[in-house]
């Protein structure tokens, strides 16, 4: 349906839309245009389940290979909480570093026809002549800021500080880790994404961030601070900020970005540019490729370019419902952390398996770990308990939204 499509921003959204569209008609004209140059790129690893893999393995098995083929895997998750460690199964997870699968997602695109650009910024100014104009420009889109009022996009800041970080430490699980300071709790998640690093995320409430003076150390002694508290878990190798050509590592604010429409005229929105979702639910490069996933079979399915834009909007706005809500709640079980710290350190990893709950946050967390203990075992406890959690959820939310008004 679309001859011409010029996807705007060179993330791993953009490069599988091109990658798709190129396999459904080989006679599409497509662009990506990257901002920055080759090879350059912020973060370190990221996760994604075995349930995406069998989705790119469906769409396009041989970026799918390449994938598996150059990421790390785990099947556990370990608890740190003072002196004190569990471990227990999960479900199989996978990570990879950003730069890798970039590339994985480039070469692809290349082979099939697609023309990268990069160093190439695009702006409301200077967009290219297009059936289709893909916005795939990440958080700050610039397209999507032109007409901020037409998408109604709403940014909402979290309350935690949190740092993006390497180290040369490599987990052979899914790791979290608390540390009680005389300043509050902070904690790191990390996880392997190749044979020599990990990704560690560090966040902490915004008190004990300014009592252990992380607000104003530079770089080098903020992280030197942070390998000290996490001497436990890091047996003795280092944390890595960014690199020189990428800037020093930041404490950021998590912000949740929504948006009203995601479309006006033929300019679309895809992965970040259209939606994020906290980083503690590690789905944040899933959604954007499924994003990219139900674009293009829209794109396929739909006569006209209108349609196709609706019924790709109306699928992973409904398919992100249930994923924002746990990304929300996610959040807000680290932001009242103090709340389930007493538990015994099984009770507490357990309670963090369910922090997506609606659930969890109204029930004394011993009662609900009782609770989530009989519901494995009986059938009708396990239905009450998914039908009560939704509906207190509810009236909570319609609460807050009336308290604004």
């Amino acid at each position: 349906m679309c001859v011409k499509v010029a996807c705007v921003g060179g993330g791993p959204a953009g490069l599988y839309l091109s990658i798709l569209l190129k396999r459904q008609d080989p006679s599409h004209d497509i662009t990506v245009h990257e901002r920055n140059p080759e090879g350059s790129t912020y973060g370190w690893g990221v996760t994604y389940w075995r349930g995406l893999l069998d989705k790119l393995h469906e769409h396009d098995p041989e970026s799918a290979r390449a994938l598996e083929r150059h990421s790390v895997t785990w099947n556990e998750g370990e608890a740190r909480v003072r002196d004190l460690a569990t471990r227990r199964d999960s479900d199989e997870g996978f990570g990879i570093g950003r730069h890798r699968l970039l590339e994985i997602l480039a070469a692809r695109a290349r082979s099939l026809g697609v023309r990268l650009e990069f160093e190439h910024e695009i702006t409301e100014g200077n967009l290219p002549a297009a059936d289709l104009v893909v916005a795939g420009d990440g958080v700050h889109s610039a397209l999507r800021g032109a007409h901020a009022d037409h998408f109604g996009t709403e940014l909402r800041p979290g309350r935690n500080h949190y740092i993006w970080l390497g180290t040369t430490k490599v987990f052979d699980a899914f790791t979290f880790a608390f540390v009680e300071t005389d300043h509050g709790w902070i904690w790191c998640y990390g996880y392997a994404f190749s044979p020599e690093r990990s990704t560690c995320v560090v966040e902490c409430a915004p008190e004990t961030w300014t009592g252990l003076g992380l607000d104003t150390a530079n770089e080098v002694d903020g992280l030197a601070l942070l390998e000290k508290l996490f001497a436990d878990i890091l047996d003795g190798h280092a944390l890595i900020g960014r690199s020189s050509a990428d800037g020093a590592a930041q404490w950021l604010n998590f912000r949740t970005l929504t948006n009203r429409t995601w479309s006006r005229g033929n300019l679309v929105l895809l992965g970040d540019a259209a939606h994020t979702t906290h980083y503690s639910i590690g789905a944040g490069t899933t959604l954007a490729l499924e994003d990219a996933i139900a674009l293009a079979g829209a794109l396929r399915d739909q006569p006209e370019l209108p349609q196709a834009l609706a019924v790709y909007e109306r699928e992973r706005k409904a398919a992100l419902l249930s994923i924002q809500s746990a990304a929300r709640y996610s959040a807000q079980w680290y932001e009242n952390l103090p709340r389930y710290m007493h538990l015994p350190p099984e009770q507490m990893f357990a309670l963090l398996g369910q922090r997506h709950s609606p659930l969890l946050p109204y029930v004394p967390p011993q009662l609900y770990y009782r609770i989530d203990r009989a519901a494995g075992q009986l059938e009708a406890l396990r239905r009450f308990k998914r039908w009560l959690g939704p509906r207190i959820a509810r009236t909570v939310h319609a609460r807050a939204l009336a308290s604004r008004k």
